[in-house]
């Protein structure tokens, strides 16, 4: 059996209605377990508990609650990127790939992992750089090269490990780990893929030409997309749908695996593809 956890860092993004009848509901079944509590940010409706950085989580807690939907994941999965840190989600938002655990069975779900009755599931992440810049953008799900404020395609170029690989039209490209293939990805036409692949998806977002297709490649590759000299159509890169940085024409934005990985937790019955059937409705039945 894995070691309980006895100090508890709880993260909150919002302070919202539905949040705050989440977090009081775990505050509460937290202090019944005499646990030790740190937030991240003082919260309206709760006072009396110790607030701290989540800078400071790797040191002061033994494991990061994330109550919110997957975004406030992405959230806590950078701030905490280089830790070893598990972090574990309870859903209170719509979809929930990764924030798995829910409040109607909170005692029992959440009791199981506190006990120690739980699996890890380690994921990458990608880090993008401009022009040869010290990396400092990270993502979980994506980064996404794409038009900005316009309505008209960017034209870029594509390379892996330095070959050229294609030059295309198109509103943009998203390159996503198998985490994100479920997010943007796969509303630009890229595959599902399994979370235990190391490697990556490239999909091109409305392509002038319907020969560009999604492509996947090992994510030890180096990924460089270069903005067209002739572009003139204001675009931009984004990391995990974060506000981005601009682009201009000839720049460079190299995408790589980063050095580091984010440990989540799930119960021990936790099912990847029961979550895929539910979230995109392939349970149904189907009628004639």
């Amino acid at each position: 059996m894995n070691q309980p956890f006895l100090r508890i860092g709880l993260y909150i993004r919002r302070d919202e209605p539905v949040i705050e009848h989440a977090a009081i509901k775990v505050i509460e079944f937290l202090q019944s377990k005499s646990l030790t509590i740190f937030l991240n940010e003082p919260l309206s409706f709760f006072t009396g508990l110790d607030v701290i950085s989540i800078n400071d989580f790797p040191q002061s807690c033994d494991l990061t609650i994330a109550i919110g939907g997957d975004g406030t994941i992405l959230s806590v999965s950078r701030a905490l990127a280089g830790t070893t840190l598990p972090i574990v989600g309870i859903n209170v938002g719509r979809l929930g790939f990764l924030a798995d655990l829910t409040l109607n069975k909170l005692e029992q779900q959440l009791s199981a992992i506190l006990e120690g009755k739980y699996r890890e599931d380690t994921r990458f992440l990608l880090q993008a750089a401009i022009n040869g810049d010290e990396a400092n953008a990270i993502a979980m799900n994506d980064i996404v090269v794409h038009a900005h404020q316009s309505l008209r395609m960017i034209e870029f170029e594509t390379y892996i490990n330095g070959h050229f690989l294609n030059s295309q039209r198109a509103d943009g490209l998203v390159v996503a780990t198998p985490t994100g293939s479920t997010a943007y990805a796969l509303s630009a036409g890229g595959p599902i893929l399994d979370v235990d692949l190391d490697a990556v998806v490239l999909a091109s977002v409305s392509p002038h030409a319907l020969s560009n297709r999604p492509l996947v490649v090992a994510a030890s590759n180096t990924i460089d997309i270069v903005i067209s000299e002739q572009n003139y159509t204001s675009s931009m890169v984004t990391c995990d749908g974060r506000s981005g940085q601009l682009l201009q024409p000839g720049d460079t934005i190299r995408i790589e695996r980063h050095v580091n990985r984010i440990k989540l937790l799930h119960l021990e019955d936790h099912d990847h593809y029961s979550i895929l059937r539910a979230k995109l409705e392939w349970g149904k039945k189907l009628t004639c």
